[in-house]
Formats: structure tokens, sequence, C-alpha cells
């Protein structure tokens, strides 16, 4: 995987155990028995052995491209014609670049077109002059599978793969947002805390784990009281604490309270009290995620995920994805050599100056 300026390589096995979709008013489904059902290995304590580097890169979107209706796989010759195209395209993005053009000369329209990109960040710059180059992003190259078959989206609860509709209280709470965030430009300390590299920009570590344009690994530390998964843009770290009760609901952080408990071979993990800087959506404060993590395979790990915030959306919805083996974690260094913050206030206090010498010179009552 492309991890910034290091290329790294993920192992990806076969091996996986037939599943079934979540409900929406339920937790999501625990994986069904089979006769060759999957034994993981286990931890000193007795339970599945969660610890290492898993991956969840691909070209599965969160919420169904429309084309595909009420699917929720595809066909072979969906996966083949689109996962070559994806091929295509990013042996042409590989390919060096004349070192005479300048960014003028590149595309005016860059990154993939929407009916063929699949990336489920809903960013994907991958010219010069569009910020990225090839070389810096890794969205994926497949689709993603469950028990076998590639998905057309990660939801599974809705008949057409997208989220519920919302509420007219979530209306209400974002033109409200909206209202505060003006002038957010003006100051270092109001912008968001991605821009300030305090916290993923993306929904990497939470709430609902989430692959993106880059660094899609995660590495879990696992004790018998306490998980870590550490998601390796900004190297946030989430801390499960083991069958514990969660704080008080004015402590809010960043990726929530979460408290977990096995349930046979399975981790999982409920969590709430999600800061208003970690949100999903725009939902946080009534916000509550059930995560299910259960491996399937030598280089499998299920994950399905149910989401509950009734002031956000007409009811709950959920969906699951499997994560493949990584190799390791790589450093995250960001912002490293990026001047844009700086730049922008500097600009910001270049037309304040401005505008503050153009109104002593103009002309008052006692100069006419």
């Amino acid at each position: 995987m492309k991890n910034g300026l290091v290329l790294m390589l993920a192992g990806a096995a076969c091996a996986a155990l037939a599943t079934t979709a979540a409900a929406a008013d339920k937790p999501a489904a625990k994986p069904a028995a089979t006769k060759a059902a999957y034994k993981a290995p286990r931890g000193p304590d007795g339970h599945p052995d969660l610890e290492g580097v898993w991956n969840n890169s691909s070209m599965t979107p969160l919420e169904r491209l429309p084309r595909y209706g009420d699917r929720l796989t595809m066909t072979k010759e969906e996966v083949q014609k689109a996962e070559a195209a994806e091929q295509e395209y990013l042996n042409q993005e590989n390919a060096p670049t004349d070192p005479r053009l300048k960014t003028e000369d590149l595309p005016a329209e860059c990154g993939r077109k929407p009916e063929v990109g699949f990336n489920p960040g809903g960013v994907n710059l991958t010219k010069a002059g569009c910020g990225y180059n090839n070389a810096w992003i890794d969205p994926g190259d497949h689709f993603m599978r469950v028990n076998g078959e590639p998905r057309t989206s990660l939801i599974t609860s809705t008949a057409d793969g997208r989220m519920p509709k919302t509420t007219p209280a979530y209306t209400e709470r974002m033109q409200a947002r909206r209202k505060i965030m003006n002038g957010s430009a003006d100051n270092p300390e109001n912008r968001s805390t991605g821009d300030r590299c305090i916290t993923s920009w993306a929904n990497h570590a939470g709430p609902v784990m989430l692959s993106t344009t880059y660094n899609n690994n995660y590495q879990f530390v696992q004790t018998k009281d306490t998980i870590a998964i550490e998601a390796e843009v900004l190297h946030d770290v989430r801390i499960v604490h083991m069958n514990a009760q969660h704080g008080p609901k004015e402590l809010k952080l960043f990726y929530g309270d979460s408290i977990g408990h096995w349930d046979g071979d399975t981790l999982v993990v409920e969590t709430i009290n999600y800061s208003p800087n970690t949100t999903l959506r725009g939902a946080y404060q009534d916000l509550k995620v059930t995560e299910r993590f259960t491996r399937v395979g030598p280089d499998k790990l299920l994950y399905q995920f149910k989401v509950e915030d009734p002031t956000t959306w007409v009811e709950p919805w959920s969906g699951e994805y499997e994560f493949t083996r990584g190799t390791r974690v790589f450093e995250y260094a960001c912002h490293e050599g990026n001047y844009a913050l700086a730049d922008i206030l500097a600009g910001a206090r270049a037309e304040e100056a401005a505008a503050a010498g153009k109104s002593a010179q103009a002309p008052t009552a006692e100069r006419r």
C-alpha cells in the first residue's frame, strides 16, 4: 500500500466464513456457523487473537451508487470490468510526467470520473494541479468482499444501500452549525481539527472505521483488560476498556467512550459520548456505534457496525466489510512541509491590513 512516501504491500488470503446481513433494528449479525468454521488463534487470555496490522482499503463506498439499485453484490463481469478499468487508470497515473509541463498544462478536471470511481472517501486528488499526484494516495484497487462476495456498498441494512433519511432536528442542527462556521478561516483555533493535524480529517478511527484516499492501516494491541486500535492517519488511538462502565455523558472524547466485551469469539465494542470534533455526518451528541470484530480467516477480520442516533436518522442503520492483513504501520507526517495553513492566515492578515489602510485614508468630515 502507498503510505505517503512509502509503498506498502498488504497480503490477503481467501479463507472466509458465511455471514448474514445486519438488520437495521438489531446488532450486526454474527457469522453463521459452518462445518469449516475458522478457528482463530488464541491470546494469553483464551480469547481470539486480534493483534497485528489490518487494512480496509477498497473501491467499495459506504453508500451504494444508484446504478446498482437494490443489489448488494456485483456480478463477476462487473467486477472484472471495473477493477480492470481501475488498474488501467492507475497505470496511466503512475506513468512519468513530462518534466516540461507546468501546472496549468495539466487537465482542468482531474481524478476519477464519477461513472468510474468508487473512492469511499469521496476525495480523489490525483493530479498535481488538484493537490496530489498518484504517488501519494492508495484508496484501494479492488472491491470489498465479504464471504467472497464483491459488495456494492458497506451499508447492508437498507434496500438501496444508503443511509436512512435524516430528521428535521438534524436539518436545524446543521443550519445552526453552518452559521457558526462562518469566519472559520479567520484564526488557527477556528480551523478544523483535521486541518490542524489533531484528529483524522476522515473517519479512519471512527465513528465507524472507514477507509479513504490513503493510510488505511490499523495496529491492534490486545490485553485482557484493554484493546488499543491505532489508525495510521495521525496515529489516532482508540482505547477499548473491556467489561467496564461508560463514563459520564458530560465527558466527551475525541473518538468516543468505547467499552468492549467478548460474545463468544466476537469482540463487541459499544461507543458513545463522542466529541463534536469527531462526527459521523454531523452526528455525535446522541450517537451510539456498536461494532463487532470476528476473525473469519488467517488474514480476514470481519467488521460489522450498527449506527444509532434518533436525532439524526429516522432509523438505525448497519453494515459490514472484511479487513485484510497489512504489513506494518508507518509514520504519518501530517502537514510536513505544508505551508497552506500559515499562508491562509498570512493572507487574511494582509487583507485586514489593506482594509485598515484604506479606512485610514478615507476622507472624514473634518477633512471636508
